[in-house]
């Protein structure tokens, strides 16, 4: 069974960054394709980012692109978000997720095992 972590929320002012990170362990690959989503309360989970297991590929949501940014340390087995010029409306838990098939999802169905979530507040 894969077990996925996220790290690395907390609590930030418009305009800031964060910087959030990510660990997939247990299972038979060593490296997958890598996702983050958010969810922010009462809405559905939205797709944030995805990348290749080579780092080589990626694909990020029209909300957050120019602003964030995902990639991955495959010697340190860690995936990283970005986050820049944050804003209120970024505030959600945020949620990692490893897929274990060939390409890159952009949606929740895609990906075969998730992480607990990390929270992100922005505030005004």
């Amino acid at each position: 069974q894969v077990q996925v972590k996220e790290s690395g929320g907390g609590l930030v002012q418009a305009g800031d960054s964060l910087r959030l990170s990510c660990t997939a362990s247990g299972g038979p690959r060593e490296f997958y394709n890598m996702g983050w989503f958010r969810q922010a309360p009462g809405k559905e989970r939205q797709f944030v980012a995805a990348v290749s297991p080579t780092g080589g590929s990626s694909l990020h949501a029209e909300a957050v692109k120019g602003r964030f940014t995902i990639s991955r340390d495959n010697a340190k087995k860690v995936v990283y978000l970005e986050m820049n010029n944050l804003k209120p409306d970024d505030t959600a838990d945020y949620i990692c997720a490893a897929r274990d098939r060939i390409g890159l999802g952009s949606t929740t169905i895609e990906y075969d095992y998730w992480g607990q979530g990390t929270h992100v507040t922005v505030s005004s």
